[in-house]
């Protein structure tokens, strides 16, 4: 259901010093989800990154073009972390400057092959401090708003996380990632049967990091786990799943590191745990030293 006028008036208010910011994230990310509705069903011209399923299109391009150039000309003392930006090389460092972190297509593989579970994603840190997130589900018109203190929103509606605490009455999402070499295939798959013999209820892979989490912070699953997402998968979903009251920590079960290109997230901490412990780690590397 697309937010109602009055929704929207109501998302872009609040208190606080970067109110601006976070209206203008709102209009940008609602501006991003039509142009991604509207080029879903045209044909795409596809290129690959790091690996055969690791894909982009024009439209990744023009969607993270469009939000760098109006963010630029509102804040242009702001330092800006985007996915196709690092792609092509720039450094990927989070510093104490104001910063957005961008991603124009979250799900681009889904994308291309016009599986509608796709999403732009807009996370803000100052002081390397997340202070909001903003994603836009933008074939369901749902807009998922999270800022430090203020609360979690879908659409106007308040999100509450799950409180389950018992692995074997849970629901557990997460991606592929996209190594694809049988090392790397061989603990996917190990950590996806370890939770299955705990006696988890499910888990899932939608092709998408950054809905997973929100549908985690809306209460639809327990828990997400994911070697080999990068910090524009996380910034904004993890504000939204923290205001909705849950748990994002490292794999290792320790504190979340944006740049660790891992991640365990769940309703209750006790959840986290149980998911951390299960699972044998992928290495890859950091995103501030690619």
């Amino acid at each position: 259901m697309k937010p109602s006028s009055e929704e929207e008036e109501e998302l872009v208010q609040g208190v606080g010093p970067w109110d601006e910011c976070f209206e203008v994230a709102v209009q940008l990310a609602l501006r991003a989800g039509q142009i991604i509705r509207k080029a879903l069903t045209e044909e795409k011209r596809v290129s690959t990154k790091t690996s055969a399923a690791d894909l982009v299109t024009e439209t990744d391009h023009r969607v993270e073009d469009l939000i760098v150039s109006e963010l630029r000309k509102r804040f242009p003392s702001h330092r800006f972390i985007a996915e196709e930006a690092t792609a092509s090389g720039a450094k990927c460092v989070l510093t104490h400057s104001p910063t957005w972190i961008i991603d124009p297509i979250d799900g681009t593989c889904n994308f291309v092959h016009r599986f509608p579970t796709v999403a732009v994603s807009i996370g803000f840190a100052v002081h390397q401090e997340l202070e909001f997130g903003v994603i836009h589900h933008c074939t369901e018109e749902r807009l998922y708003t999270g800022r430090r203190g203020q609360g979690a929103f879908c659409n106007g509606q308040r999100l509450q996380v799950s409180r389950e605490t018992d692995l074997a009455k849970a629901l557990v999402l997460t991606e592929i990632g996209p190594k694809r070499d049988p090392d790397t295939l061989k603990v996917f798959l190990s950590n996806m049967e370890r939770l299955l013999h705990a006696k988890a209820h499910g888990v899932r892979v939608i092709g998408s990091s950054t809905l997973a989490l929100c549908y985690l912070a809306s209460g639809a699953a327990d828990a997400y786990y994911q070697f080999g997402l990068h910090c524009w998968d996380m910034a904004a979903a993890t504000v939204i799943i923290r205001e909705a009251g849950g748990i994002v920590i490292d794999t290792s079960g320790g504190p979340l590191d944006l740049m660790s290109c891992r991640v365990v997230a769940a309703g209750t901490r006790e959840m986290a745990a149980l998911i951390a412990q299960a699972l044998q780690t992928i290495n890859y590397g950091r995103d501030d030293e690619k």
